[in-house]
């Protein structure tokens, strides 16, 4: 059995380390889920007879990883989803794309459209049916030339690491809302980004307030240290793992 990455857990909450190209729930490709691997690891660990609650409060891209936050009963579920709904609980990720925005800050707003059938995602005028208003701020934090490397191959070119807060949650949305301006994330084969092993995209913090006791709650997860994470000098003791009353 998976043993998955609990960073904090009480009887309300449990926040773990998603891995990347782990499905957060259970999908069409039939491999165990986040979701499954906490239900089956907490059943085993606490001895519980009857089926475990583990629900999902929100979702990550099967390709994301990073911080994610489960609720342990259904009135957390419940009060952590108003948090989503009124945006107090706020996610904030970092990217690494291509090209250099010519903006070094800036807002997105665009309204995307699934394809159910080949599950993708695009930006289409705000009219179309079953349009979704998508937003998102976005901050560069370092840009230059750096090599990747992929299947024994490497290229040079122009990379930027961004910080990205969403306001809304929409499907792809990261990807498609940069893709749109012209810098697509590296290793995001879907949305035409440069070949890379994983995409550059992780969820690194987290902060809600505790579902039960209000106290405000701050999560931070470090992107691996290797693959095009490497390229860029953050201060990685400014990205440690953090918790509550940080």
């Amino acid at each position: 059995m998976n043993e998955p990455a609990i960073i904090w857990e009480d009887n309300r909450v449990v926040v773990v380390i998603k891995p990347q190209n782990v499905p957060c729930v259970a999908d069409a490709s039939g491999d165990t889920s986040l979701q499954e691997q906490l239900k089956n690891f907490i059943k085993a660990r606490d001895g519980k007879a009857g089926e475990v609650f583990v629900g999902v409060v929100h979702r990550l891209d099967r390709v994301t990883g990073g911080v994610m936050l489960f609720a342990r009963t259904s009135k957390a579920a419940e009060r952590l989803s108003e948090q989503i709904a009124d945006g107090t609980m706020c996610k904030t990720y970092l990217a690494v794309v291509s090209g250099e925005p010519k903006q070094k800050t800036a807002t997105l707003v665009n309204y995307l459209a699934k394809d159910e059938k080949h599950n993708t995602v695009s930006v289409v005028p705000q009219t179309t049916t079953g349009a979704k208003r998508a937003e998102l701020s976005y901050e560069v934090s370092e840009t230059g030339r750096f090599s990747i490397a992929s299947a024994g191959q490497s290229s040079t070119s122009q990379l930027s690491l961004l910080k990205i807060k969403l306001s809304t949650g929409r499907s792809h949305q990261i990807r498609v809302q940069m893709k749109h301006i012209g810098h697509p994330l590296v290793g995001d084969n879907r949305y035409g980004g440069a070949k890379a092993q994983n995409i550059a995209l992780w969820a690194y913090q987290l902060e809600f307030s505790h579902p039960s006791v209000g106290d405000r709650m701050k999560f931070v997860v470090n992107p691996p240290e290797d693959g095009v994470w490497a390229c860029f000098d953050f201060d990685r003791r400014g990205h440690k793992l953090r918790g509550k009353d940080e």
